[in-house]
């Protein structure tokens, strides 16, 4: 489908057929990033139990190093989807040149100091003996190959301002291949370990995020830039990390509560964090489609609020969060019936079993309201008023679930289901918040001129 076909589709076209062919191959493509992490779990967990709980306690520092970056791609969907729904294509053009130069230099900067901050700050998390040997080992090459990785996300911000969710979904769907057939060679048969499977992730995304990255070159297509639009335009750049900070400093400082709520989990034990790792990675499979429509909807948003059509945007939210809620009422089913069994292939410790199980159902029992986080996410992001998902993101973590987890802990007898109790409850309350935020209206304000 041409770029101005996508433009009439998501103006003028069906909203619900609309949000479906944007949704579906997002929904494709989080499920192959969700491959990628749950290969990496599977291999290292035939490690044993401390590796695959080192993986999972290094992750929020990865996602604090992606999210400072994040915020430069947010910025650039929600611009480019409003150009194009403003039919202002060399505005958009200028502004995937900064998004690509800027987040470059932002890997660059936080791949050099993550990589000798890494040793001290797992220290200071808590980490120790093998648990830091192996943290440390994976989290370094990590933070050598962001680049890599910035670039990966760097594309898909731009070809989902676009409204093109198909070429990222098939770039993402050839690296998690190679990134699967490299990681039990260079796990196992290379001896390498938890470093194998770190070295393979890099690879993969180097690959493909170089070849992507090169394509939006290609003057055959009906949408490509120049070299002339990666040089830093000091105005439009100002306007981005404008719109950007917010969601860098939303996403950064979860990351980091992530982190202290790592703390927390691992205080009760190594079977606790290996179980909520475990039934993070399989609860985000049943949210793919929420994450889905959540990243659709933002160009919906952007590009209706860039051509002055607020009212259909509006309509896009409403039958966002229908279609959401019902595709999360069909998977929380499926995944309360096999709860159990999906967890015994992660895991053979009684301990993580049982925790891992009583976690997802409980989580599964209350998966709308993750459903209706994305939704407003997505609206916020899209239509550029970054604050608001900035509020929701940390309000969320710092405010509820942390608070709430020392509550919990201290003052009542719920052992280690204060963790799953207030996850549920941190997401109720932060929907309806984000509920009364949305229904001022003020995300209806476009951000172009």
């Amino acid at each position: 489908m041409s770029l101005n076909n996508k433009r009439d589709l998501i103006l003028n076209g069906n909203i619900n057929r609309m949000i479906l062919i944007l949704a579906l191959p997002v929904m494709a493509n989080n499920l192959i990033q969700t491959i990628y992490n749950l290969t990496d779990t599977y291999f290292v967990s035939k490690l044993g139990t401390t590796q695959i709980a080192s993986i999972q306690f290094i992750w929020p520092v990865i996602f604090f190093m992606i999210s400072i970056g994040m915020g430069v791609s947010i910025a650039g969907t929600s611009l480019i989807s409003q150009y194009i729904g403003a039919n202002e294509l060399e505005n958009a053009k200028k502004v995937t040149g900064q998004v690509i130069s800027f987040s470059f230099l932002i890997s660059i900067f936080l791949g050099v100091v993550g990589f000798f901050l890494t040793s001290p700050l797992l220290k200071f998390m808590g980490a120790k003996g093998e648990f830091l040997l192996y943290s440390t080992s994976f989290l370094k090459i990590i933070f050598i190959g962001s680049p890599t990785m910035f670039a990966m996300f760097s594309y898909n911000a731009i070809r989902s301002g676009l409204g093109d969710t198909v070429k990222p979904m098939i770039i993402g769907l050839l690296s998690v291949i190679l990134n699967i057939i490299l990681d039990p060679v260079l796990i196992f048969y290379f001896h390498m370990g938890v470093k194998g499977a770190a070295i393979a992730t890099v690879i993969s995304r180097a690959i493909f995020g170089l070849y992507a990255i090169l394509t939006l070159f290609n003057q055959n297509n009906d949408f490509y830039i120049s070299y002339k639009h990666l040089l830093i335009d000091k105005s439009l750049l100002s306007k981005i990390i404008k719109i950007g900070i917010p969601s860098s400093i939303g996403q950064s400082t979860t990351a980091v509560g992530f982190m202290v709520l790592n703390i927390f989990i691992v205080s009760f034990g190594e079977a606790t964090l290996t179980a909520f790792a475990i039934g993070n990675r399989i609860n985000s499979l049943i949210l793919m489609p929420a994450m889905g429509i959540g990243s659709a909807l933002a160009t919906i948003v952007g590009q209706n609020l860039g051509a002055d059509n607020p009212k259909r945007a509006k309509k896009a939210v409403f039958s966002s969060t229908v279609i959401t809620t019902a595709f999360l009422v069909l998977g929380g089913m499926i995944l309360i019936y096999f709860a159990s069994p999906i967890v015994k292939l992660f895991s053979s410790d009684p301990s993580v079993i049982s925790q891992g199980t009583y976690y997802l159902i409980l989580v599964t029992l209350s998966i709308p309201l993750m459903g209706f986080f994305q939704i407003l996410i997505g609206t916020f992001q899209g239509s550029g008023h970054t604050l608001s998902a900035m509020i929701m993101m940390m309000g969320r973590l710092w405010a509820l679930r942390i608070p709430m987890i020392i509550i919990f802990k201290n003052y009542t007898n719920l052992g280690t289901n204060s963790v799953w109790y207030a996850m549920i409850l941190s997401n109720l309350i932060i929907c309806i918040v984000g509920y009364i935020i949305y229904k001022t209206g003020k995300w209806q304000r476009k951000k172009i001129k």
